[in-house]
Order: structure tokens, then sequence, then C-alpha cells
């Protein structure tokens, strides 16, 4: 076949197919009386050969050795085709957030999308003392997105940088909600757990919808986090979380307060009342969760766990008694 005719059967130009005979990748295997090229059915299979490969993105000199090296082993060009496509989707998606970054703060002139640019390169600055100056700047222009502040909670390990970021995404209301969303369900634990403290700043009940979620997490540190952010709020969902932390020991201060302060509510008074109590009786509650207890029902509103705590003040277990006759007696004094 001459050279017009492979071009039109394989679909690859003349000029691209005389570009590989230059190259030495496919050669013609003869020549007519006139001259020109003419190709054997093995020449072209070795056209379509080529072909596929550069449909997978090799070029043209790694095609060359490909084909002509026996030793090729097509795993090791795949796996190496694979890694560098994925590194290349990479910077490409890197290109994509921060444009849509841009887009986001509706830049109005150029000078906005300076700023915008000189931000991104800031907050991915390995410096924490530059990702935390380029946070506290002023926005002298086009505000910070809050879905970009979001994305930088998320993957902010330095604590102070954490906290200008934190503090930054406040300030934005609840526009940064969404953009923590899916940090709660991350497969990084650090992740859900910035996601969390992030949230516990924010208002709105999409914020308070994603922290109830986390009340489920794997991690007991991340569920304790959801909780007093909750309590704080005085959901009510956070009640068994919080009486865990009562026995448990972590922050149980600040449960016991909380816990209290739910307990204002009428709703779920008796049931946290209940609950303190039912611990205090379970036979595997240990002597310093038992104290734990004991002082949580002091943080009850009024009178609510008064007959509680008398009927504590004849404990067997003494220093037990002697902190229920403590409250029961600050009570009175009260009065």
């Amino acid at each position: 076949m001459l050279i017009g005719e492979v071009a039109r059967r394989s679909g690859v130009s003349a000029r691209m197919l005389r570009h590989y005979d230059a190259l030495g990748l496919v050669r013609p295997t003869g020549r007519t009386t006139g001259g020109y090229r003419e190709y054997t059915p093995e020449d072209v299979r070795r056209i379509f050969h080529v072909e596929g490969l550069r449909s997978l993105g090799l070029s043209l000199r790694q095609i060359a050795r490909t084909l002509d090296d026996p030793g090729f082993t097509p795993a090791t060009l795949v796996r190496d085709l694979i890694r560098e496509s994925e590194e290349r989707l990479a910077r490409e998606h890197e290109l994509l957030d921060r444009l849509r970054a841009v887009d986001a703060a509706e830049p109005a002139g150029w000078q906005d999308v300076a700023r915008m640019v000189d931000l991104l390169h800031g907050l991915g600055s390995p410096d924490a003392a530059r990702r935390q100056q380029a946070i506290l700047a002023p926005a002298e222009h086009a505000p910070v997105p809050a879905e970009l502040l979001a994305r930088a909670v998320l993957a902010e390990a330095d604590p102070n940088v954490a906290g200008a970021l934190r503090w930054a995404l406040a300030r934005a209301g609840t526009d940064g909600v969404a953009g923590l969303a899916a940090g709660v369900t991350a497969a990084d634990a650090d992740v859900r757990r910035r996601a969390v403290v992030a949230l516990a700043a924010l208002p709105g009940d999409e914020a308070t919808a994603l922290l109830t979620g986390a009340l489920g997490d794997p991690e007991p540190a991340i569920r304790r986090q959801a909780a007093l952010a909750l309590g704080a709020r005085r959901v009510p969902a956070a009640v068994p979380t919080l009486l865990r932390m009562v026995v448990d020991g972590p922050n149980d201060v600040d449960a016991a307060e909380l816990l209290g302060a739910i307990a204002e509510d009428p709703a779920h008074t008796g049931r946290i009342l209940g609950a303190l109590s039912a611990a205090l009786a379970a036979p595997g509650t240990r002597p310093a969760a038992r104290l734990r207890l004991t002082q949580a029902l002091a943080e009850l509103p009024g009178t609510v766990a008064l007959a509680v705590l008398r009927e504590l003040t004849g404990d067997d277990d003494r220093p037990v008694a002697l902190l229920a006759g403590a409250l029961v007696r600050g009570r009175r004094a009260d009065r």
C-alpha cells in the first residue's frame, strides 16, 4: 500500500507517517520503482500499535523503545503511566481549585485577582508564620471565600495557624459550614477532628446537624468534642456522650456543667437525673467515677437532685457519702 491509502485506512496523516519514517519508528518495508513508500500489512499493524500507545500518553521516543525492546514489560510501563497521570491530574485539580477560589471571591478587577493569588500562595507556604500572616492580612479588596478557608482548616496541622483560620472562618458565619461537611466523614481522624472543632464555632442548624452526626465518630476524642459543642447549644442528643465523659473522666467538669444546662429544660430534667442515678448504682462503676457522678448531680438545677444526694450521704463508699453530705449542706446554706 502506498502512503495515501495507508493514511486513509489508519487515520494517520501522510505528514505524520513521513515523520514516523524519519524517526525510524515506522519505516515502510519497500519502495516502488518511482521511489514512493510502500507499506506491508505488518507495517500497518505497527502503525496501529504506535497509535494505541500514543493514546496512553507515551511519547514517540518511549514508543520506539517499547516496540523495539525485547525485554519490555507492559506492567512496568502501565504503572509508570498511572503514576504520571495521577501527578498530572493532581496538578490540574490544584489549578482548578485555585481558579474556583478566585472565581468565588467575585473579583472586581485584576487587583482582586492578584490578592487572591497571593493569598493562595501564602496558604500553600511550608512556613507556618507565612500561612498565618496570609490569613490575618487585612482584606482590602475581595473577601476570602469561606470554602477556601474551610479547606485550609481541614488541612492545617499547626495549632496557631489553625486557630487563625477558624477565627477567619467564624467571621464568615454559616457560609463556611458546607466546606467543612466533607471533613466530618473524612477517612483521616485528624481531618475529622479539625472539622468538628471548626464547626463548634459556627452558628446555625446545619452546623448543629453535622456535629450531631459526629457523635457517632469511631474516635472517642472526636465524639467528646462534638458533645461539648452540642451541649453548649443545649442539644439533648449530646446527653449520652456527656454522661460517658463524666464516668470516664476526660472533660468531666465541663460535661457535668453542660448536663446541668440541658437539664434546665423540664423536658430533659428527669432523663438526666435518672441517667446519673443509674450510672451511680451500676455494679461496675469505679469509685472515682462515682465521685464524679455525685458532683455532677450538684450541677442539676434547683433541688432536683437533692433527694438523691441525701440518699448518697449513707452510701457505703465513704468518699461518696462525704461528698454528698457536703453538697447537701451547701444546698441548705444556699437557701
